[in-house]
C-alpha cells in the first residue's frame, strides 16, 4: 500500500472564482447595509447609532470584499495523482487534505446558481473518513466534469472497498 504524504497541490482554481467569491461576499454584505441605511432614513431618534452601525458594516464589508476573494484564490489549490486527491482551501482557516484513492467512496459535482453564472463547478469527494468529504470549489465546469469522471474511473479500478 502506498503511503500518501500531505503536500501542497499544484493546480490553481479557475480565475473566475475570484468574481464568484466576490459576488457571494456582496450577497452577505449588501443586505445589512441596505437595512441599516433604510432604518437610518426612517427612524430619526436612532439615526446616529444606525449610521455608525452602517459605517462599520460598510468598512468591514469593503475590506472583506477586497481581501477575501484574492486571498482565497492564492490559497485554493488542487491536484490528483494515481494515489490521492490533494486539496488546499480556506482563507482565514486554511486546510490541506490528502484523500487516498483507496478511501474514496463517491465523487459528485456541484453547481449552484452563482457558480453556473460564472461557468464554475465544484467536485465533492466523499471518503471513508470521520473528517468528512472534501470539496474542490472554483473549477471550470468542464474541468470539474472531467475530474469527476477521472476520479470515478481511478477509484473503480482501485482494489478494496474504500473502508
Amino acid at each position: 500500500m502506498v503511503e500518501v504524504q500531505l503536500r501542497p497541490p499544484r493546480h490553481r482554481v479557475q480565475r473566475r472564482a475570484i468574481a464568484w467569491w466576490s459576488v457571494r461576499a456582496l450577497v452577505v454584505v449588501l443586505p445589512p447595509a441596505v437595512v441599516l441605511a433604510a432604518l437610518a432614513a426612517l427612524i430619526e431618534p436612532a439615526r446616529t447609532g444606525l449610521l455608525v452601525a452602517l459605517a462599520a458594516v460598510v468598512i468591514v464589508g469593503a475590506g472583506y470584499l477586497i481581501v477575501m476573494p484574492q486571498w482565497r484564490y492564492r490559497v485554493h489549490r488542487w491536484e490528483t495523482t494515481a494515489d490521492a486527491v490533494y486539496i488546499a482551501s480556506g482563507w482565514i482557516w486554511q486546510e490541506w487534505h490528502a484523500a487516498p484513492m483507496t478511501r474514496i467512496q463517491t465523487v459528485d459535482t456541484v453547481r449552484g446558481p452563482l457558480q453556473q453564472l460564472f461557468r464554475l463547478a465544484g467536485v465533492t469527494v466523499t471518503t471513508a473518513s470521520a473528517a468528512g468529504a472534501i470539496t474542490i470549489q472554483g473549477l471550470d465546469r468542464q474541468v470539474a466534469a472531467d475530474l469527476a469522471l477521472q476520479l470515478t474511473e481511478i477509484t473503480q479500478a482501485t482494489p478494496g472497498d474504500a473502508t
